[in-house]
């Protein structure tokens, strides 16, 4: 399976650069026209291209510092973003695929398997996008079938039968809509997920790695630890598909990343996820290695917290957390206008 080997500095590919990184591209030019005439002249220009590096990243800090939501799901889509297979590959070890859903088919959207993170045992539910224009297809670009949920759904049932934590890695612009996908069943698919792995006697945790695109994501996305990616989004719509319902055109996806609280540092404020994993300087695409390693140490983390907890203590935590989600009024007074509570005062 193609996977995204390390990228430093020198091999993040000048076409890749997404429009708001456009100012890099002269400095970037520069070191490398440094580069080629100290190998070629034999000229010592380390001093400037040392400077220039440094240069690079603060730009480069200042501009991921200050993203804007609608910049952060483009760096969410970034094609040289990691993908499941890059983490499964990375932190996964002794990994044993699963395939099928022992009623219609194999969905390669969805990887499931068995495997080892560090010292634990843990079953994996990824969904993978694919990396090159065949792989992508064979995957349906991350877009996953019934036959995907309710494989993962088996998998998750041999996880609680042998008292092993669920690690699921979220990366969907959400669930395919198409004919056959309607009529095998994916939206009962997805429903009878969120309902199981409410009640599932071990351990989740669930990780939003790129995009978390409305039920499709939300599909393997119940768990005791929600965290997401420091430039991944989630969200109950793509902010296109918003546009479209509420301007009529999707030009205004900016605007509607904007209201829908989509990224990281929202959705933590929010209550929708727990924690916000750091990326590299520049995000994950620039140096997936310490992203994997980031993800890898949360997950160790969390999951040594949650296999101290009672099963009976956790599964009651889950409950109530979920049914917490998106309670923003207080009391029912909160709907009434100010001006209707002075006349009923």
């Amino acid at each position: 399976m193609p996977s995204l080997q390390d990228n430093t500095f020198d091999d993040v590919q000048e076409k890749y650069l997404l429009d708001f990184e456009k100012p890099l591209a002269a400095n970037r030019r520069h070191i490398a026209e440094l580069e080629a005439d100290q190998q070629e002249n034999n000229r010592d220009h380390s001093r400037e291209i040392r400077l220039l590096h440094a240069e690079y990243n603060v730009l480069l800090r200042k501009i991921y510092d200050n993203l804007t939501a609608w910049q952060t799901v483009q760096v969410a889509r970034h094609p040289c973003r990691p993908l499941a297979g890059d983490y499964i590959d990375r932190i996964v070890k002794d990994f044993v695929e699963l395939h099928g859903d022992r009623a219609f088919g194999d969905d390669r959207a969805i990887r499931c398997g068995f495997g080892k993170i560090a010292t634990e045992k843990v079953v994996i539910i990824a969904q993978h996008k694919g990396r090159d224009t065949q792989e992508k297809i064979a995957c349906n670009f991350g877009c996953a079938h019934p036959e995907g949920y309710r494989k993962a759904l088996r998998v998750m049932k041999l996880a609680e039968k042998f008292s092993l934590p669920i690690v699921t890695l979220i990366d969907t612009p959400g669930a395919f809509p198409g004919i056959g996908s309607e009529e095998r069943g994916v939206a009962q698919a997805i429903a009878m997920n969120l309902r199981e792995m409410s009640r599932l006697r071990t351990p989740i945790i669930c990780i939003v790695i790129g995009e978390g695109g409305s039920g499709g994501a939300l599909g393997i996305g119940v768990g005791d630890k929600v965290a997401i990616l420091q430039y991944a989004y989630y969200s109950v719509i793509s902010p296109e598909g918003c546009a479209a319902i509420l301007w009529r055109t999707g030009e205004k996806a900016a605007e509607a990343a904007e209201a829908l609280k989509i990224t990281a540092k929202d959705l933590k404020r929010l209550s929708v996820v727990d924690e916000i994993i750091p990326e590299p300087l520049g995000g994950a695409h620039r140096n997936p290695a310490q992203a994997a390693a980031n993800v890898e140490e949360y997950i160790i983390h969390a999951l040594r917290e949650l296999k101290s907890v009672d099963i009976d203590t956790l599964l009651e935590r889950r409950y109530q957390r979920w049914r917490k989600l998106g309670v923003v009024l207080k009391s029912a007074t909160d709907y009434i206008p100010s001006q209707q509570k002075t006349i009923q005062a």
